[in-house]
């Protein structure tokens, strides 16, 4: 399994109690879909005001996200263990999207963080036949952690 540090950079994640458990269950299973063994991350819980500058600085988006993914890159990506990288996940953005869609709090961050580190092992949703496998392996991982399907909502949507 691999090994997750968890960073806890802003107070409002105190008041979520069980979110480093579930953030660990999360990963441990993506990690055992994806059979990664071996291999080190980091998940740094933070809010909107520093994930914008983030996602600002990194992708040219001056607004607050969910979730980021950054890839380690260069000779620790390739030793053992490997370094897998890091997830960035704001709470008020992570928050309102829970309460909007009627998810469960914790079910929200775990598939976030799932999402997280499938990106982080190269998956990519910006191209639609990607995009619709990636989406498959996050509802399995989901499921194994009875989390329901983030999809379904939207899917229910377009299907009507």
């Amino acid at each position: 399994m691999p090994s997750i540090d968890i960073i806890v950079k802003s107070p409002l994640w105190e008041s979520e109690p069980g979110v480093e458990t579930m953030l660990h269950r999360a990963i441990e299973e993506a990690a055992a879909a994806l059979s990664t063994s071996e291999a080190e991350l980091a998940i740094v819980l933070t809010d909107d005001s520093a994930i914008r500058l983030l996602n600002r600085d990194w992708r040219g988006i001056d607004e607050p996200t969910n979730v980021l993914s950054f890839p380690a890159k260069g000779a620790r990506a390739n030793e053992a263990p490997a370094l897998l990288g890091d997830i960035v996940i704001a709470f008020e953005t992570s928050a309102r999207e829970a309460a909007s869609e009627n998810k469960l709090f914790l079910h929200h961050v775990a598939h976030l963080a799932v999402h997280g580190f499938l990106h982080l092992e190269g998956h990519d949703h910006g191209v639609d036949e990607q995009a619709d496998a990636m989406e498959q392996l996050e509802r399995r991982i989901l499921a194994r952690l009875g989390v329901a399907d983030p999809y379904a909502a939207r899917d229910a949507k377009t299907d009507g």
